[in-house]
């Protein structure tokens, strides 16, 4: 039987989400999608992340219009995939259980075929409801592990992690990598153990961040994963995806079956260079680098020499592929990497963010220290992985201590929410320090699982004008004052 592997498409989603500031419009999407029909990927992710907010904040776009639009052109959901964050939906807080309900039935109605599920923390009790309610609904759970590294996060962590999920009832696994800190060797060691002591399907996720999504996409392939997320150059590379350019060759090379036509995923290629100069305003990389990637470009001596160290994966060889990876990238004019997010543990758009906004504060000086002092309050805390909505928290808290001069000085409402639990068990006690400097003496942290705290929210009626569907019901109670403004305008009302 012919072993295959299976690519996934993130270009509309996290390509988008991580190029362009997640600012392609439906319209625009609509121009690609038939062309990665055509091309044969039987998963795209297309919706969740930060789609649905920017749709209401940027774009003037209904999501739920997009998703349906989506799901007629493909014949149905079975290929539609989406990202939730869990009990915080496609938000940045917990919400009440029957909001998180409602939300994931009129989503697998709306289109989506698989959710991916995950929480910032790990706390596999926030992903408890999500998951029933997308299996109960009729689309399959994805349940992925948040990866980082710390002290705590070591590989029997993440295996044991796997474990309860599986025992939840997940139909598949991801290991997802927001931060490109997989180093190599781990994803051999991690992508074992976890075939060892898991039945489920395995994707893997690895942002090309710091250098190592592509090395660590091959090393899937060679080790037994089930799927790779990957993206179409222009929106590959970088803060993104491994390019499905490389992943065809590299996939042929090992002589596995990867299901895709070529000339269709050039002519989506072709297409989503326009889409990128349409988008210029928001890419960071615009004008430095990118070019058109042909499959005849790409060095097929340098893909079998870095096949060759990787099916031996002592540390050195692994060095060496890692190196010939970065430059097989820097040669087809991907942008370079970032390592030095291996010590500050930050992702790449939040690092970009991080500067825009200490740009328009006058406060450019205090980046460098920034750098040190985040993953000083991650440790604080209890090393949280940093992802959303735990990113935006520990950086902001980060930068409120060097600018007031004195350590928790301030603290942020949500740096409170994190502190008390209300987001979640941390993987390792906060410094009881910091808590009761922070907290005081008399508040506790939450015991129970923190949505048990939350009072429902769809039980009452809510009279306003704008609100005229339940579609408008969920979108007004995720996003309140920014879908309040959109739904207001859309429906051509005045101020109330």
């Amino acid at each position: 039987m012919t072993k295959s592997i299976q690519l996934t498409d993130l270009t509309l989603r996290d390509g988008n989400q991580s190029i362009a500031a997640t600012r392609m419009t439906r319209e625009q999407t609509l121009r690609i999608l038939p062309m990665l029909q055509r091309a044969g990927y039987t998963r795209m992710e297309l919706w969740g992340g930060a789609i649905l907010d920017s749709c209401i904040r940027f774009l003037n776009e209904d999501p739920w219009e997009r998703l349906e639009a989506y799901a007629r052109i493909l014949g149905g959901s079975g290929k539609i995939q989406a990202l939730l964050r869990g009990q915080n939906l496609f938000a940045y807080q917990p919400y009440p259980d029957d909001l998180v309900i409602s939300f994931v039935k009129q989503a697998v109605e709306s289109g989506v075929g698989v959710m991916r599920i995950f929480d910032a923390l790990n706390d596999e009790r926030n992903l408890t409801i999500a998951l029933l309610a997308t299996k109960a609904y009729g689309a399959k759970a994805e349940a992925a592990l948040s990866y980082t590294v710390s002290p705590v996060h070591t590989v029997d962590y993440f295996v044991d992690y796997a474990r309860r999920l599986e025992e939840m009832g997940a139909d598949q696994l991801a290991i997802k990598d927001m931060a490109g800190l997989l180093h190599p060797v781990d994803a051999v060691a991690l992508i074992r153990r976890l075939r060892q002591n898991t039945s489920l399907p395995i994707a893997l996720h690895s942002h090309t961040t710091t250098g190592v999504g592509l090395l660590n996409a091959v090393i899937g392939m060679v080790y037994g994963v089930d799927s790779i997320d990957c993206a179409i150059t222009p929106f590959a590379g970088g803060s993104s995806h491994p390019p499905v350019e490389l992943l065809i060759v590299f996939a042929e090379e090992l002589g596995l079956e990867h299901g895709l036509e070529k000339r269709f995923v050039i002519q989506a290629q072709a297409e989503l260079f326009r889409i990128f100069d349409e988008l210029k305003t928001h890419i960071s990389y615009h004008g430095k680098y990118y070019r058109p990637v042909m499959f005849e470009d790409i060095n097929r001596h340098q893909v079998q020499e870095i096949l060759r160290l990787v099916s031996t994966p002592i540390p050195e060889n692994m060095e060496t592929a890692l190196a010939l990876s970065r430059t097989m990238l820097k040669e087809l004019g991907y942008p370079d990497y970032d390592d030095r997010i291996f010590d500050s543990q930050i992702p790449g758009g939040m690092l970009s963010n991080l500067q825009s906004q200490l740009r328009s504060m006058g406060r450019d000086d205090i980046l460098d220290r920034l750098m040190t002092e985040i993953p000083r309050v991650r440790r604080d805390v209890g090393y949280v992985p940093l992802v959303t909505p735990t990113s935006q928290i520990v950086g902001s808290q980060a930068a409120f201590n060097l600018i007031m001069g004195e350590e928790y000085a301030h603290a942020s409402d949500e740096f409170r929410m994190l502190l008390r639990g209300e987001f979640g068990r941390t993987p390792a006690q906060p410094n009881p320090e910091v808590v009761r400097k922070v907290l005081g003496e008399a508040e506790e942290p939450l015991r129970y699982r923190p949505a048990s705290y939350l009072m429902p929210v769809l039980e009452e009626p809510v009279r306003l004008p704008f609100v005229r569907t339940h579609k408008d019901l969920l979108l007004h109670f995720l996003f309140r004052e920014a879908a309040d403004t959109f739904l207001k305008n859309r429906y051509a009302l005045e101020e109330v």
